[in-house]
């Protein structure tokens, strides 16, 4: 699986203002089926740690405070 090193290319993008990973929150890391995303600690937000998705939405649609934004692929809409 690639490892995401860019942030800005990864179909799942995290507001860092919104994300309350830092209070605890895990929502997003817990709904995903392939479990690529991840908290980061020392910046205390949510991110993707590997670029695989199935543009399946729930952690777009579970996170309590809409920082998670998951960007479709034109073709796949």
């Amino acid at each position: 699986m690639p490892q995401a090193l860019a942030p800005t290319s990864v179909p799942v993008t995290v507001n860092a203002e919104k994300c309350i990973a830092h209070k605890g929150c895990t929502v997003c890391v817990d709904v995903c089926p392939l479990d690529v995303l991840a908290i980061d600690m020392v910046k205390g937000t949510a991110y993707m740690k590997y670029d695989e998705c199935w543009y399946c939405m729930p952690c777009e649609q579970d996170c309590p405070t809409g920082a998670v934004e998951v960007s479709i692929p034109f073709l796949l809409r």
